[in-house]
């Protein structure tokens, strides 16, 4: 078969189904009878030039998705197949894939970089593949080394060092790769597309560069080379450099203050005079540069002892020549740019770094902003009134509340009066303005709004005129009263500001969620969006009977959905925005218990809707029936019983699918709703609930974002359950003991990997606590022999410094639940440990009074232990 490769690769790609759906089994057989033996014929292909283009591409495709996949399990399981490979058999294949780099065939070359990459992902951790970088580089320096290899093996450094991390190679070894880099954006002795090639490269390596950029004269020579390459004739190649000096604003800002003159007037021309893609760059530095002294500024320690922030300051001292800059870009509007909020330009860039500015200079910019916006507001030029909108728009979040109070005060009417300008534009934008102003400047409970008594229904009024304008207006409008209702939701009154006007408020969303006049999904998904949050920050029972008018005409929108002359796909998206505005009222009301009784009332008739919807096997309203679900569950209390023989078995469906992981995840997170509801009603159910959650944690193939929730679901079955719960234990415990050891093992430099750790480490503490308090009163001594372990991990977890709080709650309250419920019997546990005495001090010490009140109680359990 694999001398036929060639023939299956052409056939798989025929017009004809037929041929192509054999052709596909064919390789799939081959791939699943000797993988091995599969790949290196795929290399062997990829690396011959007398093959066709389409089956060499088509074979470098399949080995990528054969080394790399998106879904975290998946790739891992790629990953062992491809270190289960003979050594002699892996060797052939990175031999043809590195002699594919001297094809002439552009396509072949570029996809064997690619899988060169992503074998080195795997490998160079594991030192498996010690001559890599040494073979590339051999390329640049050959003196029969075509330009088509140069610029191969350049573009091949660049994704093996996206691929890998800096700590990966020797420090010899990324000396020698910025060399061959940098010296490969030389104007004087390459082609274009080797120094493009080369400056992608760059950007791909600096992260590598760390002790080079501490060694002046390096730090001197790499940037002169990008500065250079920035002023190349070629624009792809000056983008690319400007990408390079983004990324260096962001890895290397404390190293930039001796080239910040040349680079402010570098990035300035480029704003000014240069192709857009280059513009776009130049403005992003600038970007950069306020996110590198915000993020400095918000981690600012007051108690370190410095008087201000360890920053440089470039943005307050560019800030007479930056702002400028920045304005004239507002005025570089396209016509069709409010249409679609996608489009990235130079009037969007510009909006967005001047935000940036304010973030980062508060009240400074004021004075620089505002003789722009009252010198282009009222202009007839319509380009120069949205510019002077949006300058003020963006520069409301960063300055005191002080010093934009009056000036707000003062421009509210004229926004007001701006929402009927002609143009279309100028609305946009004016709508925006004003979302942001209710967001940022409407907070009543503080003693600050920018709505009173006495504008309050000139407002209301404004925005549901502006509701029924263009659907990119009516949007932004959705925009402001989401942000108006939630201003009043903290003012500690008894009324709702917006009470007399709930009902036209509702009806007007409602309308705008059902216009037809766009076929953008985006405004009736914000109308339900600012729907849910005018219901959420409601107060009943006040609201209460136009809430549940409400209610009645959702449900009877729902019903009618199921008949309508749509797509399934519209249909699925409709009827999810219907179960979220189902799931907020559902809470609202039951929330309150004089109002309670109306969800009661209308339970069966909304689980029959519920039903009908998850009948329809629809993945896209599948979440949102499930939340809302979660909610009924919550509202009906141990009568959700009556529905549990109908729906288990959608609840069932919703634990096995693990491909869709967040419907899995959200049934889980459903599971625990109904076991708080009918308590030990669930028991018929646990065998089946269990065993699928078990199940889960055991597969490869589950995403890790569920398993946290697996866990937390356990303690809450344990908790509805009790001492019935022994039947589970010597499954459960083991899984959480294993989960814990995993915690303790995970990538402490990972950001993203130390939040799933903390989420992981609550969740086991919640499913203790769980257990401990379901086995509390029957059965305790089942769970002394695991005592100990438990109290392993909780050292373990306090001695972590970057636990977060969610952690340190959970923690605190296993280790009272732990006394709470062993009694006497965890004396012994607790005289072999000290560990406790200075976490429960350090949690008493805390600013936040649910802790302190946990830690005191956790105290009073094993107090009363010792002394027992």
């Amino acid at each position: 078969m694999a001398l036929d490769i060639t023939s299956f690769l052409l056939s798989a790609q025929s017009p004809d189904a037929k041929i192509r759906t054999e052709a596909e089994a064919s390789l799939r057989q081959f791939q699943e009878q000797n993988s091995p033996a599969f790949l290196l014929s795929l290399s062997v292909e990829l690396s011959n030039d007398s093959k066709p283009i389409e089956s060499r591409r088509l074979a470098g495709i399949v080995l990528k998705n054969s080394l790399d996949a998106k879904d975290a399990s998946r790739k891992e399981h790629l990953v062992q197949q491809w270190v289960s490979i003979d050594a002699s058999v892996k060797s052939q294949i990175k031999e043809s894939l590195m002699r594919t780099l001297r094809s002439l065939i552009l396509e072949a070359w570029h996809t064997s970089a690619q899988v060169i990459a992503k074998i080195a992902g795997i490998e160079v951790p594991r030192k498996e593949w010690p001559d890599l970088i040494g073979s590339l580089l051999n390329n640049m320096t050959q003196a029969d080394s075509s330009a088509s290899l140069k610029q191969a093996t350049l573009e091949t450094l660049g994704y093996v060092c996206e691929e890998i991390s800096h700590q990966e190679l020797e420090q010899n070894e990324v000396n020698a790769i910025l060399t061959a880099v940098v010296q490969g954006m030389n104007l004087a002795q390459h082609t274009a597309e080797i120094r493009l090639a080369a400056t992608k490269a760059l950007y791909n390596a600096l992260g590598f560069a760390q002790t080079n950029f501490e060694n002046e004269m390096e730090r001197n020579y790499i940037l002169k080379m990008v500065c250079e390459t920035a002023t190349s004739q070629e624009v792809e190649i000056r983008q690319a450099a400007y990408e390079c000096l983004v990324a260096i604003a962001s890895m290397y800002y404390e190293v930039l203050e001796p080239y910040m003159q040349t680079l402010f007037e570098l990035t300035s021309k480029a704003v000014k005079e240069e192709e857009e893609t280059v513009a776009l760059q130049a403005i992003e530095f600038w970007s950069s540069i306020c996110d590198e002294e915000i993020e400095i500024q918000e981690s600012f320690d007051l108690q370190s002892g410095q008087s201000e922030p360890p920053h440089s300051r470039f943005i307050e001292k560019a800030l007479p020549f930056l702002v400028p800059m920045l304005l004239e870009t507002l005025l570089k509007q396209e016509e069709d740019q409010d249409q679609d909020d996608s489009i990235w330009n130079l009037s969007m860039a510009g909006g967005t770094c001047l935000g940036l500015v304010a973030r980062t200079v508060g009240d400074a910019i004021v004075p620089l902003v505002m003789p722009f916006v009252e010198a282009n507001i009222t202009s007839p030029e319509w380009r120069c009134r949205e510019a002077a909108t949006y300058a003020f728009g963006s520069i409301l979040e960063g300055p005191s509340v002080e010093k934009l109070s009056p000036l707000v005060q003062a421009g509210l009417d004229f926004l007001l009066k701006a929402m009927k300008d002609q143009n279309n534009h100028v609305k946009d934008t004016t709508a925006w303005t004003l979302s942001r102003i209710f967001e940022l400047l409407h907070c009543p409970s503080s003693g600050f709004s920018v709505i009173s008594p006495a504008n309050l229904q000139q407002v209301l009024g404004v925005l549901l005129e502006g509701i029924k304008d263009a659907p990119n207006v009516a949007e932004k409008v959705c925009g402001a009263i989401y942000y108006l209702a939630q201003g009043f939701e903290d003012v500690e009154s008894s009324s709702f500001d917006l009470t007399p006007y709930l009902t036209e408020i509702i009806a007007s969303l409602i309308a705008a969620a059902d216009r037809t006049d766009t076929t953008e999904t985006k405004l009736r998904s914000s109308a339900y969006e600012t729907l849910n949050e005018v219901v959420r920050c409601a107060k009943v029972p006040e609201t209460a009977q136009i809430i549940q008018h409400l209610l009645l005409a959702i449900m009877n929108k729902m019903s009618q959905s199921f008949d309508l002359p749509i797509d399934k796909e519209k249909q699925g998206e409709l009827q999810a925005l219907l179960c979220g505005v189902l799931q907020v009222i559902i809470q609202k009301l039951s929330n309150c218990d004089e109002t309670k009784h109306i969800v009661l009332q209308v339970a069966d008739q909304i689980m029959v809707l519920f039903l009908k919807i998850f009948a329809c096997r629809s993945s896209t309203v599948h979440e949102e029936a499930m939340l809302a679900i979660g909610a009924l569950a919550y509202a009906t209390g141990p009568d959700f019983g009556k529905y549990m023989p109908e729906f288990y078995k959608y609840l069932e469906m919703g634990l096995q699918n693990s491909e869709e992981y967040q419907v899995c995840s959200i049934t889980v997170g459903v599971v625990g709703d109904i076991c708080r509801a009918l308590d030990d009603k669930i028991l018929p159910y646990c065998d089946g609930i269990m065993a699928l959650l078990l199940k889960d944690l055991s597969s490869a193939e589950l995403h890790r974002s569920v398993k946290p929730p697996i866990f937390s679901c356990f303690g809450d079955v344990a908790l509805a359950i009790g001492a019935q719960f022994e039947k589970y234990l010597g499954y459960a415990i083991p899984m959480m003991q294993s989960a814990s050891e995993v915690c303790a093992q995970l990538d402490t430099n990972d950001d993203e990997i130390m939040e799933y750790g903390n989420l992981l480490r609550r969740s086991i503490f919640e499913a203790y606590s769980g257990i401990l308090q379901g086995f509390k009163d029957a059965k305790p001594d089942l769970l002394v022999p695991h005592a100990r372990h438990l109290l392993q991990f909780l050292e373990i977890v306090f001695r972590d410094k970057q636990r977060d709080e969610g952690v340190t709650k959970a923690a605190i309250a296993v280790l009272g639940d732990l006394a709470d419920a062993l009694g006497p019997n965890a004396k012994i546990f607790f005289k072999d440990c000290s560990f406790y005495i200075d976490f429960i001090t350090e949690c008493l010490e805390s600013g936040d009074p649910q802790l302190k009140n946990t830690a005191t109680w956790t105290q009073g359990m094993i107090g009363h232990v010792m002394v027992s």
